[in-house]
């Protein structure tokens, strides 16, 4: 079993889509690979298939090796739930929430977990490719790493430091990240990889050469710009700051200050039929959509209080006089309803609030979190839809008793007495073709017929062809020790 690790100068310059193609069995090298990243920072997560939760980017990159998402391949998750703190999820599981200035303090138990869910996944595989987290010229943050150089140095991987060029500045990310490491750090480097490059790659080669001049260090290519990587999910809440314009219905999704799971928008903004505008702070719920969602959140009865500061409840009050449709997933279900109970102070201060009052239900936050797959009947259409469910909290009152889906005998969300007002606690039930084409219709839009799950794996094959085309793999494998 052999091992490498791709380190970023930043964040978000592609470590996560260079880790990302289609190398599973048969794959890149022809053979068995699987992706590890010791830490991720996110609130979009997904259930794996041994009851917890990894980063969602971590689980697209196991359906791209072709096996079921599992907690070892993210050991350490971290939830943002205030600017100053964190959720910490080891191995799938919940350990505490966090202040910043105290996570180093949780270090060894976490660099613990990080080794043996390490060591596990090596066991499994051919060839692991380690993703690092954030660059490992924060020098000011090594003592506590567990995400770059820290796990580098402790298992002994070989890195490659990848510069985003797109930004700007490429040659003084790389060599400069060489000058600010200690000797130590700077001896895992052994190469490095230049990404997102608009035009043609040859009219780098001075600089290409400049930065092997000056590091030493041996290149293993110029990736150009991969148009195509906007139709998988989005890892990261800011890449959800732009509109997806397609001609029809307009979707209007709120972008909560801890909004969670957001690719549930993904299937809606690949409609060519549908707009999908996500409503930024300071800005009104534009008048005509048809649709608001009000999505997850990591911290609801903060994300409540935030949407009140924005003025978004009575934007939500006249959106309903107008005729149109809500829909609360997850957090946003429960900031439908009427009362947010905390009594045990699991998200914060313990206490409790007035919800929007849009549906007729309460909810009460628990310790225990509900980690599932789910597969349901919906009740409007009587269609079989996939999801899964990832929260805390209980919700009950009268609009249970018109559910959103049915699972078997049990019931699952709630619908207004109008019909124009849902929650459910189910992500993911736009990838189903079926379900999103009805409910579509249900607001008047047409559905194009997108086959959602099959373009991602299109995608896939994409991404792997063109890392292919322009990395040195076979390089890059002989170096994996």
């Amino acid at each position: 079993m052999r091992t490498v690790m791709i380190q970023g100068t930043g964040w978000r310059v592609g470590k996560s889509m260079g880790v990302g193609g289609r190398c599973g069995a048969g794959g890149v090298g022809g053979v068995g690979v699987l992706r590890f990243k010791p830490q991720n920072m996110s609130n979009n997560a997904a259930v794996t298939e041994d009851g917890g939760e990894i980063g969602r980017a971590q689980a697209l990159q196991a359906l791209a090796a072709g096996v079921a998402p599992h907690t070892d391949m993210n050991p350490v998750l971290l939830k943002p739930e205030t600017d100053m703190g964190a959720q910490v999820v080891v191995q799938g599981r919940r350990l505490t929430s966090t202040q910043a200035a105290d996570y180093r303090l949780l270090r060894p138990r976490l660099m613990a977990a990080v080794m043996e869910s390490y060591q596990r996944l090596r066991a499994r595989a051919d060839l692991v490719i380690v993703e690092g987290a954030g660059s490992p010229a924060e020098v000011n943050l090594r003592r506590a790493d567990i995400a770059n150089m820290g796990f580098a140095v402790a298992a002994d991987v070989p890195v490659i430091l990848a510069g985003d060029i797109d930004r700007g500045g490429v040659i003084a990310q790389i060599v400069g990240t060489q000058a600010i490491l200690d000797a130590r750090d700077a001896a895992m480097i052994e190469g490095f990889l230049v990404n997102k490059f608009r035009g043609d790659p040859r009219l780098f080669d001075d600089g290409y050469a400049l930065i092997g001049a000056r590091t030493g260090w041996r290149g293993f290519g110029v990736v150009p710009w991969f148009a195509d990587a906007g139709r998988l999910p989005a890892e990261d809440a800011l890449d959800l700051s732009d509109n997806w314009r397609g001609s029809g219905v307009k979707i209007a999704c709120l972008a909560l200050s801890r909004i969670a799971n957001f690719d549930d928008l993904d299937p809606l903004r690949q409609e060519p039929g549908v707009t999908v505008e996500m409503v930024l702070p300071g800005r009104a719920i534009p008048g005509d959509a048809r649709l608001v969602i009000i999505p997850g959140s990591k911290s609801t009865r903060g994300d409540l209080a935030f949407l009140r500061a924005q003025g978004w409840d009575v934007d939500l009050a006249a959106h309903r006089r107008r005729g149109g449709h809500v829909l609360g997933i997850c957090g946003g279900y429960q900031i439908l309803g009427r009362t947010l109970r905390d009594p045990e102070g699991i998200e914060g201060p313990a206490g409790e609030d007035a919800g929007l009052g849009l549906l007729a239900v309460d909810t009460v936050m628990t310790p225990d979190k509900r980690l599932t797959e789910r597969r349901v009947t919906h009740c409007a259409s009587g269609l079989s839809v996939s999801g899964y469910e990832i929260h805390i909290g209980r919700t009950d009152g009268p609009d249970c008793a018109r559910p959103f889906a049915m699972a078997g005998a049990r019931a699952e969300g709630a619908v207004s007495a109008d019909g124009r007002v849902t929650g459910s606690y189910l992500h993911g039930m736009f990838t189903d073709d079926a379900f999103r084409a009805a409910f579509l219709r249900g607001l008047g839009a047409t559905a194009s017929g997108l086959a959602y799950s099959e373009g991602i794996e299109q995608v896939l094959d994409a991404l792997a062809a063109h890392l292919e085309a322009h990395l040195d793999v076979p390089g890059l494998l002989a170096l994996a020790r």
